[in-house]
């Protein structure tokens, strides 16, 4: 008998920086907060789309392009994207990988981000800038999940990759990848202090 593992669903993790990486990270924490006080545009925006939060999403979504600390954070993920898509045997030639969103998100106590997906980009991730103990992973869900219509529930002690969501712990100086049509959600922070992260999608031109 043989049984294959096939149409796998990679995500990847890693530390930003293998050592060094808290000056960056504490400067990028310090402007996400300037962001958001400065961004009346994206509180309106989150007060109706993202309630208790704040994303610059609608407002500023490419802050690699105006911040130069958002812009070190890019040429320090571009390696991590370049590997993960060696992994997935991307044929990348004549066309690049390139960052084309960076945002911001703070979620305080109770806020949730729903379920969705990242339309029209190729690589997705999050790098997590501050997690308070307590704080909300990432949670992942199978993508065949729709059409299991008559499957049975998963083992509760099931392998990670029999269960129909999985959740990514959340670590403050560390980032997770996905490929963009991975659909998943944060679930509401029950921490006491502000959950943030910093959202980007790159693209194959």
């Amino acid at each position: 008998m043989t049984i294959r593992a096939l149409f796998p669903t990679h995500v990847y993790t890693a530390k930003l920086q293998p050592r060094g990486g808290r000056a960056l990270t504490e400067r990028l924490k310090h402007e996400c907060r300037q962001l958001r006080a400065d961004d009346p545009a994206g509180r309106r925006w989150s007060q109706a789309n993202y309630p208790g939060g704040y994303t610059s999403y609608s407002s500023a979504s490419r802050m690699h392009t105006v911040s130069p600390t958002f812009a070190r954070l890019e040429q320090q993920l571009d390696r991590h994207v370049l590997g993960f898509a060696r992994s997935l045997a991307f044929d990348l030639a004549g066309r690049s990988l390139a960052m084309t969103d960076c945002w911001v998100n703070i979620m305080p106590r109770g806020v949730t981000h729903g379920l969705h997906l990242h339309p029209l980009s190729t690589i997705s991730g999050t790098f997590y800038v501050d997690t308070p103990r307590g704080s909300p992973g990432l949670k992942l869900e199978d993508p065949r999940l729709e059409r299991m219509m008559a499957a049975p529930p998963r083992l509760a002690n099931a392998r990670a990759d029999r269960q129909p969501w999985v959740v990514i712990p959340a670590a403050a100086g560390s980032v997770v990848l996905f490929e963009s049509w991975l659909r998943h959600e944060v679930p509401a922070n029950p921490a006491r202090t502000e959950r943030m992260s910093i959202s980007f999608n790159y693209s194959w031109f």
